[in-house]
């Protein structure tokens, strides 16, 4: 690898960990991160911040002011050539006097999708395309999913012993029943995850044992995920904390096409919206929603439903990563398997892992 090519990765790298800095905020925007080199020197750099904010190339370019003429950015996406919540970017780029600009992936939105390259080619800037795409497209996530798929990036969250069992209805510890199979510090990063997801899912079970909020609490959130649970013919209890005043404003129940018209009708009255969905093989089709909540522009979606769902869903090929929260206890027949019946195995590769308090947590990404 050159000097040169050395320099250009390093920068992008730089630019994919400033696009991080804008996760759970800029939804249903994708992350990015942009930074301007001048002589071998950072002289601007920027993230996209917020929904509805300056995008991370018109930050970037405030930051460097005259000494962007001349330069080059790097910037993780494709910058937009139209008019949205804010002015396009490539026309701040080329006013500015970039003279070269290093895009690790083409927006894959059909809006953009080549027209910001083709504008910044056209104006006399150097473009070059697919430094770091991969760990790019990563880094988007579900926006990528969303506009080449058609579908959320789903990350199964779930939180197992060293046997490899969950813990039953009504929780389970090592020293017996109890709410929480994990710690405190596990918990908490769990906040964090649900802080910067657009949907949590969970199952009829989860929610009638659990009675769950679904909710981050105490992570500063910037707002509360749509909580989403899967109750194919509507028999939960109203009962439930999410059905009630608090939380029913912002709770979908997902039900197949059969459920009963007045159970529905009930749930709306307290402002819980109902979607009635394709059956599929033991409940609601988990493709179906999918497509659904990738049209609401839902693109992270996080999954942390029981056995059941967590095989389905798996069984169903739409999982795209597994959070994996192990705990240091045995717990035997006690607890649950949460292995699903697959085809053909599903190979990973691991992202991230650490200790979180006594606990161990891995992020695995999962292969087709």
């Amino acid at each position: 690898m050159s000097r040169r090519q050395s320099d250009d990765l390093r920068f992008m790298q730089r630019a994919l960990t400033l696009a991080e800095r804008g996760r759970g905020h800029t939804s249903p925007n994708p992350v990015v991160g942009a930074v301007i080199v001048q002589g071998g020197r950072v002289v601007g750099q920027g993230w996209h911040r917020a929904l509805g904010g300056p995008h991370a190339e018109a930050e970037a370019l405030a930051r460097a002011g005259s000494r962007a003429r001349g330069a080059t950015m790097y910037v993780t996406l494709e910058p937009c050539a139209h008019v949205g919540r804010t002015p396009p970017c490539v026309d701040a780029i080329i006013d500015a006097g970039i003279k070269r600009c290093v895009v690790a992936v083409r927006d894959p939105h059909r809006i953009v999708n080549g027209r910001g390259l083709r504008r910044l080619r056209q104006a006399g800037i150097k473009v070059e395309l697919g430094l770091a795409a991969a760990e790019a497209r990563e880094t988007m996530g579900g926006y990528w999913l969303a506009h080449t798929r058609g579908r959320p990036r789903v990350t199964l969250k779930l939180a197992a012993s060293l046997d490899g069992r969950i813990a039953p209805s009504g929780g389970f510890t090592a020293r017996g029943r109890g709410r929480w199979l994990t710690g405190a510090e596990a918990r908490a990063r769990v906040h964090h995850m649900r802080a910067e997801v657009d949907a949590i899912v969970i199952g009829a079970g989860t929610a009638l044992a659990d009675d769950p909020r679904l909710t981050a609490r105490g992570v500063g959130a910037a707002r509360q995920p749509l909580r989403i649970v899967c109750d194919s013919q509507l028999r939960l209890p109203l009962r439930l904390r999410l059905f009630g005043p608090v939380l029913a404003h912002g709770t979908v129940v997902a039900c197949g096409p059969r459920a009963s018209r007045r159970a529905q009708a009930a749930l709306e009255r307290r402002g819980v919206e109902v979607w009635r969905l394709p059956a599929g093989r033991g409940g609601v089709s988990p493709a179906a929603l999918l497509r659904r909540l990738a049209r609401l522009g839902r693109h992270e979606v996080m999954l942390e439903g029981g056995a059941r769902l967590a095989s389905s869903w798996l069984a169903a090929g739409v999982v795209d990563r597994l959070a994996l929260f192990t705990a240091p206890t045995v717990i035997g027949q006690g607890g649950r398997s949460w292995s699903p019946r697959l085809r053909a195995p599903r190979a990973g590769a691991t992202m991230a892992q650490g200790r979180v308090g006594d606990d161990l947590w891995s992020l695995v990404r999962l292969g087709a």
